[in-house]
């Protein structure tokens, strides 16, 4: 019997540990965020902290998670309504301007805590494997991106072919939340300038992919 009360608590709680947690992150970087302070922040026991959690790098992992869902629930990116214009683009055009929206969005979501990542990456085993994961799972979006690529310009875009391996190296390079960082946060550009700029620099990747 699991008791929906009690079940409802114990997420609230972990909310409230992320939320403590991302607010700590972001202003002090990983190192400086102790679990005393996560718990304090979160008005929970240091013990509830590590039961919910288990150690501060899965907290990041879970923080990091949550930013770029957009909420704690198990539904994968694919089948997020905010995706979906990625995958049922008809036209290259309308694929990188769906693309760029997607990021633009991760962006306001999780730049702060991917460049937190980042910097933790060389704290330790955990933080590292963390960061390499990142980077990977930012690989395999480019690479939904350009299977969609391969499916609406079947001709020019074989599976597996070194001229798509190519473009999807090119939109994993500008699918990194850095660029929203340096760009929006610090040089206060509007979300639609950089999603202007962004869906520019996507084509031309893929223009560029197609040069032997």
């Amino acid at each position: 019997y699991v008791s929906p009360l009690r079940a409802e608590a114990a997420r609230q709680t972990r909310r409230a540990i992320l939320a403590a947690a991302t607010d700590l992150f972001e202003k002090g970087g990983y190192a400086a965020a102790s679990l005393r302070q996560i718990a304090d922040v979160a008005g929970v026991a240091r013990p509830t902290v590590t039961a919910a959690f288990g150690s501060k790098a899965a907290i990041l992992k879970a923080a990091l998670d949550e930013a770029l869902a957009g909420d704690d629930e198990a539904v994968p990116v694919a089948q997020r309504p905010w995706f979906r214009p990625v995958l049922t683009a008809r036209t290259r055009t309308e694929l990188v301007t769906a693309y760029a929206a997607v990021c633009g969005l991760i962006g306001k979501r999780a730049a702060a805590l991917f460049e937190v990542a980042r910097r933790a990456a060389d704290v330790g085993q955990d933080t590292h494997a963390l960061w390499d994961s990142t980077v990977a799972n930012r690989r395999s979006g480019a690479g939904m991106v350009g299977r969609r690529l391969a499916e609406i310009e079947p001709d020019g875009w074989p599976p597996g072919s070194p001229r798509l391996e190519r473009a999807i190296d090119g939109i994993w390079l500008l699918n990194d939340p850095a660029h929203y960082e340096l760009l929006v946060t610090r040089r206060r550009w509007a979300d639609e300038r950089y999603e202007a700029w962004l869906s520019g620099q996507l084509a031309a990747a893929i223009a560029a992919a197609e040069l032997d």
